[in-house]
């Protein structure tokens, strides 16, 4: 037997089996992770789409409420871009000793009163008229981002409390731990209202919106963008790139106000 012929295709099988990995380590791409506010979902993902077009990196978000981000990076989270719903959490963060980088306002949301059910009003403008629990039957809630630390759900308690409807409604508040789990609720039926922004009504088809919130019954809703840390050339040209004209009319395609007012 020709030992040397034997071996050499195993051999040969070995190396290239070596190789592979190695070669895929090298062709990988750079990652940046990105912890992104939940109502950012169909935006933020369409707006990856287009930068992982032309850019080779890897872009990984991580989408919840601001609050449970926020917390998740101060406990060591891979993150290197924040986009907050909310300029308290961002604050928070700088608070907790964590190093913000290029921290700048890119967005801003409405709040509105969204429905499933074609028994309510086609429109319904808080503030106006009935009050908002006369959309509830007795034993109905009405479901909102939870106001103890979802973004939406502060904006919508400090809606409520301008309307003179907070403690009415306090007791009947379905809360979700992010404005998504809110929306879903809706779009199930198993609240026949609810309160999110303007953006995730958009994003659905199985709900409506009723009316929208005075813009001075609450604070602005703001997305403040930032990095975390520093040294990361791959996330810091993401960062510049959110502000272009291209990523901008993206999320303004998905009702974003991407004129953000400073104070």
């Amino acid at each position: 037997m020709n030992l040397r012929s034997t071996a050499l295709p195993f051999f040969t099988a070995l190396v290239t089996g070596l190789s592979l990995p190695l070669s895929s380590l090298a062709l990988a791409s750079e990652q940046i992770h990105v912890a992104a506010a939940a109502s950012l979902t169909d935006a933020f993902n369409a707006a990856i789409d287009a930068y992982e077009r032309d850019h080779d990196v890897e872009i990984v978000p991580v989408y919840a409420s601001s609050s449970t981000l926020a917390r998740q990076i101060v406990n060591g989270s891979p993150a290197a871009l924040f986009i907050s719903a909310n300029v308290e959490w961002m604050d928070w963060l700088e608070q907790q000793g964590v190093d913000v980088e290029e921290r700048s306002d890119l967005l801003q949301n409405r709040l509105a009163l969204v429905s499933a059910s074609d028994a309510l009003p086609d429109t319904f403008t808080p503030g106006e008229g009935e009050p908002i629990v006369s959309l509830l039957g007795d034993d109905e809630r009405l479901s909102v981002g939870d106001p103890d630390h979802v973004p939406a759900g502060i904006y919508t308690q400090q809606a409520l409390e301008a309307l003179g409807e907070w403690n009415e409604l306090a007791p009947r508040l379905a809360r979700g731990n992010d404005v998504r789990a809110a929306l879903t609720l809706v779009e199930r039926g198993e609240t026949p209202a609810g309160v999110v922004y303007q953006t995730d009504a958009f994003a659905s088809d199985a709900v409506r919106v009723l009316g929208l919130f005075p813009t001075d019954s609450h604070e602005p809703i703001t997305y403040p963008a930032a990095l975390i840390g520093h040294d990361n050339e791959a996330a810091d040209a993401l960062r510049q790139w959110l502000g272009s004209d291209e990523a901008l009319a993206i999320f303004a395609e998905y009702g974003f106000d991407t004129d953000v007012e400073t104070p």
